[in-house]
């Protein structure tokens, strides 16, 4: 079955393993996204869902510390939403949202496991690691892209596209209308 909380930890599970093979030095390198270190960018992320989640009633105790241990912060946040996602509840409640009515687990899936994808490969970029994702990410990325229209490029959101090479491959051609080099 393809739930939110099966989406969820099918996107966390590669990024953790990435940020648990991370070399403390590299940490601070920069990211692709302007402005931001490899641990700026797992901040954004456990920042960014302990918002929406917390503005829709879900407390998910206290923030890990990112600045101490990027790829502790990332266990204990994603065990928390793990937690979380499994009352049909919260999955359940809704509201409106910036594309209409939705619901907490529609948002999740649609818009948070995209965004943890997108920046497994910034946080791989930054740290010099295996960025590959695989046909079924690049189609959920793809797909999210599609479905964001013109906010894709809202500000905070993505760098308008670039133009891939011609014989660029598909990560490459996909990352290219996020506004992302590979």
């Amino acid at each position: 079955m393809d739930t939110t909380a099966t989406q969820y930890e099918a996107a966390s599970r590669p990024l953790t393993a990435l940020l648990d093979a991370v070399p403390a030095g590299r940490w601070a390198n920069p990211s692709p996204c302007a402005g931001w270190s490899a641990a700026d960018v797992v901040g954004h992320l456990i920042a960014t869902q302990r918002d929406f989640l917390g503005s829709h009633g879900v407390d998910l105790g206290g923030a890990p510390d990112v600045a101490a241990d990027p790829a502790a912060a990332w266990r204990a946040h994603a065990a928390a939403v793990a937690a979380a996602l499994a009352d049909e509840s919260v999955l359940a409640r809704p509201f409106d949202g910036f594309f209409g009515p939705t619901t907490v687990g529609t948002t999740l899936a649609r818009f948070y496991v995209w965004d943890v994808l997108v920046h497994r490969w910034d946080v791989a970029r930054a740290v010099g690691a295996d960025d590959r994702l695989t046909d079924e990410e690049l189609d959920r990325v793809a797909s999210g892209a599609d479905g964001f229209g013109p906010a894709l490029h809202m500000d905070g959101i993505c760098r308008p596209a670039v133009d891939p090479p011609a014989d660029a491959d598909r990560q490459t051609r996909v990352l290219a209308r996020l506004g992302r080099t590979a």
